[in-house]
C-alpha cells in the first residue's frame, strides 16, 4: 500500500476531545471511483462535500454513503458476479455483500447521476434523464433502489463494478464507517454532474492533478482518499485499473497526535500500535 506524507493531517475539529470509551460500531458503507480516459490518462470524479456536513464536512472525495437496509433486498434485478462471490471478495455474508453492491450503484446514481443498470445484462443506460425524478426519492428513501429498478425495467450490473479496498474509520471518531470501495468506468453517453445537496461541486481530474491540488492546499483528502488517488493514478488507464487484481484485507487506522497535528498511521507505520488501548 501506498504510505501516507508526513504532511497529510486531519481538521482538528475532525477528531474528539476525548477518545470514547468503547469504539462506535462502523456502519457499512460504499464508495466508487467513477473512471474515465483521457489524453492525460484516467481521470477521477470527485466531488467537494458541503462544509458543515456531519462526516468529512469540505473534504473532497468520491461518490458513496452508507447502506440503506433496503439495500439488501434479495428481489432485485441483478446481473454480474453474484453476492456470493462479492462476499469471498470482502470477507463478509452474502447479505452484506449484495447490500453494498446495491449501496454502491444507488449512491453513485444519487450523488451524481451515473446509472450502472441497464435494460438487459448487456446494455447500459445511455441518457440518465428519463429517471431524474427517481433521485430524490431515492435520496428521501421514499423509493428503494430494487423498486425504482423494478419500475423502471433495469436491470443492476453489478459486473460494471471492481472491488479495491476496504478502510475502517479510526476507533477514535464518533462517526465510523466500514467502506469498501469500489471502481467503474463512466458509461458511454452518461454524464456526471453535482445534483446533490451534499456537494457544493464536482469535477474531473488525473489522480495526479487531484493530488497537487491537495499539495497546493486548494482541496482537502482523507488518507483513503489520498491512497486510493495514487494508486489509481498508478495504473496508467482505465482497463489497466479495471484489470488489476489486490488483496481486500481490512484496513484498519489510528489517530495519533504529533507535532502538533493530527496524523493517520497506517498498520507497518512507525507509532501503529497492535494493542491500541496499550500505553
Amino acid at each position: 500500500m501506498v504510505r501516507l506524507p508526513e504532511d497529510l493531517t486531519l481538521p482538528d475539529e475532525f477528531v474528539p476531545p476525548e477518545r470514547p470509551e468503547r469504539p462506535a460500531t462502523p456502519k457499512d458503507a460504499a464508495t466508487v471511483v467513477l473512471l474515465r480516459d483521457s489524453a492525460h490518462g484516467p481521470e477521477v470524479f470527485l466531488q467537494r462535500r458541503v462544509q458543515n456536513m456531519p462526516f468529512a464536512g469540505g473534504m473532497t472525495v468520491f461518490p458513496g454513503g452508507g447502506v440503506d437496509p433496503r439495500d439488501a433486498d434479495a428481489s432485485v434485478a441483478w446481473s454480474g458476479p453474484p453476492p456470493q462471490w462479492w462476499a469471498r471478495r470482502f470477507e463478509c455474508s452474502e447479505e452484506t455483500a449484495r447490500a453494498l453492491v446495491c449501496a454502491a450503484v444507488r449512491e453513485t446514481f444519487e450523488e451524481s447521476g451515473v446509472l450502472l443498470a441497464g435494460p438487459d445484462a448487456d446494455s447500459v443506460v445511455a441518457d440518465t434523464r428519463p429517471y431524474a425524478d427517481a433521485r430524490p426519492r431515492l435520496v428521501s428513501k421514499e423509493l428503494s433502489l430494487a423498486g425504482f429498478l423494478a419500475d423502471s425495467g433495469l436491470v443492476l450490473r453489478a459486473d460494471l463494478l471492481r472491488p479495491w479496498s476496504n478502510w475502517v474509520t479510526p476507533e477514535a471518531e464518533p462517526r465510523r464507517y466500514d467502506t469498501r470501495f469500489f471502481l467503474a468506468a463512466m458509461p458511454a453517453g452518461q454524464r456526471a454532474d453535482a445534483v446533490t445537496t451534499e456537494a457544493v461541486d464536482a469535477y474531473w481530474r488525473t489522480p495526479g492533478d487531484a493530488l497537487g491540488d491537495w499539495r497546493q492546499q486548494r482541496c482537502g483528502l482523507l488518507p483513503p482518499t489520498w491512497v486510493t488517488l495514487s494508486e489509481v493514478g498508478a495504473c496508467g488507464s482505465v482497463d489497466a485499473a479495471l484489470e488489476l487484481e489486490r488483496p481486500l484485507g481490512k484496513v484498519l487506522p489510528q489517530l495519533v497526535h504529533r507535532d502538533g497535528a493530527w496524523r493517520v498511521v497506517l498498520p507497518g507505520d512507525p507509532g501503529y500500535r497492535a494493542d491500541p488501548d496499550e500505553e
